[in-house]
């Protein structure tokens, strides 16, 4: 029941965040949390804990949680590192993929559109951001597919936040004709998809958005 109760409240807290109902740099206090969920302030401590694992919460000594706050200039520095890694990656991926890893490839691109379609806000951003985990671990590279998680995990809040809709539905068909380029073992073209889609995503963030009111309550509500 506990873990179940801090799941729930993980859940609550992530949607909030992703739908704009809790914006960057809001506290999370626990006694309000604690109040809101009719929990303890020990179950509500643990949920915030996994939120700062997965970035969406920044942990502050003596001064508590936060919702994450990443800036413009770090969203350019990791779309600049991933964009270094994912040509070399996708290069050799051209040079060497099998039927067997295409199917997986395009059974991954037929889920992001089952998200998408369904507006599954956070279901659609995992999925359109474990495409390119897949495709390093495609390669046999274990440490390129180590290294592009955690540059992914660095900036999925970042995507999360600030990606329009319609820039998802776009980068899910970008996906698709990567896939189609690997399949015809078009490197350069796949290459140049690649980059242009790591271009398009970053160039679709939205960081001017209205500030909503950000009261716990009424954002959880």
């Amino acid at each position: 029941m506990q873990t179940t109760t801090t799941s729930q409240i993980v859940e609550q807290l992530t949607r909030a965040i992703i739908e704009h109902r809790l914006h960057p740099g809001t506290k999370l206090a626990e006694q309000k949390l604690a109040d809101h969920f009719g929990v303890s302030r020990t179950l509500v401590r643990q949920a915030l804990f996994q939120l700062s694992q997965n970035r969406l919460v920044r942990l502050e000594p003596a001064r508590g949680a936060f919702v994450a706050a990443p800036t413009a200039e770090e969203a350019r520095q990791v779309f600049a590192v991933r964009r270094m890694l994912e040509a070399e990656m996708t290069r050799n991926l051209a040079a060497q993929c099998t039927p067997a890893q295409l199917r997986a490839l395009r059974d991954h691109v037929a889920r992001e559109q089952a998200a998408v379609e369904r507006a599954d806000v956070s279901g659609r951003s995992e999925l359109l951001a474990d495409f390119h985990v897949a495709m390093a671990r495609l390669t046999g590279n274990e440490v390129l597919a180590q290294l592009l998680g955690e540059l992914i995990s660095r900036c999925a809040l970042i995507v999360l936040m600030y990606q329009s809709a319609s820039a998802a539905a776009h980068s899910h068909e970008e996906h698709e004709a990567i896939v189609d380029a690997l399949a015809a073992r078009d490197a350069e073209r796949a290459v140049r998809l690649m980059d242009e889609h790591l271009q398009h995503v970053e160039a679709s963030l939205v960081y001017d958005r209205e500030q909503p009111a950000n009261e716990l309550s009424l954002a959880l509500s």
